[in-house]
């Protein structure tokens, strides 16, 4: 039910602020009632109000805390959705960004990612679908090797996909009015559809390897 989310408060901005740099474990103790309260929990009621508009995006986790300054200056979530096939969301400063991405494969999920690219199906299926993701402001990136790997003809039609050892496509959704508001909701589902045929292409065809 709609409702438990209603945007990150004004407050958690002033947060994550003092929280800037290499701050004492002094400065992170007096302000981590106020970072939970304020940013880390309202990340907890978005993920709730997804997860009840769309069953798949029931697993998820926010994280806590780490040693790194950097967890506490941005709070960082992702949602599940195959093998190492995840939505990310990450709040800060700069805003609420989003990501998908197939990434630190087990092994046997980089051939398997080859052969669905090579495969002329659903190789020109994720081709089209990454180049309609690209064209909506996602940047696509990854751990993208300098040539077509063996086994694979050098001038292959899909060899920029071929080289890819990982496939991630970002975008920041911004640093507005909306992020203080149940809006941010709206906002994620949006961003989750532009990438869902992608995600979904990945769960089909880079399976989990045996």
């Amino acid at each position: 039910m709609r409702g438990q989310f209603t945007g990150w408060p004004e407050q958690a901005m002033d947060v994550l602020w003092q929280l800037q740099g290499e701050p004492t474990h002094a400065t992170r103790e007096r302000y981590r009632a106020d970072r939970e309260r304020l940013v880390r929990q309202p990340m907890i009621a978005l993920l709730n109000e997804v997860a009840d508009t769309d069953p798949r995006y029931e697993d998820f986790s926010v994280w806590h805390y780490r040693t790194d300054s950097w967890w506490w200056q941005h709070q960082a979530a992702v949602i599940r959705l195959g093998r190492k096939i995840e939505l990310g969301l990450r709040f800060s400063l700069d805003g609420l960004r989003i990501q998908g991405a197939w990434w630190y494969p087990d092994p046997g999920q980089v051939d398997m990612f080859r052969k669905a690219v090579a495969s002329e199906g659903s190789g020109r299926e994720l081709s089209a679908i990454v180049e309609d993701v690209r064209k909506k402001g996602y940047d696509i990136s990854g751990d993208v090797m300098k040539r077509p790997p063996r086994g694979y003809p050098a001038d292959h039609s899909r060899r920029n996909l071929l080289r890819h050892r990982s496939l991630i496509a970002a975008r920041p959704l911004g640093y507005e009015e909306w992020l203080h508001t149940p809006e941010a909701v709206d906002r994620v589902l949006s961003a989750a559809a532009d990438l869902d045929a992608l995600l979904m292409w990945l769960v089909r065809h880079v399976k989990r390897a045996a």
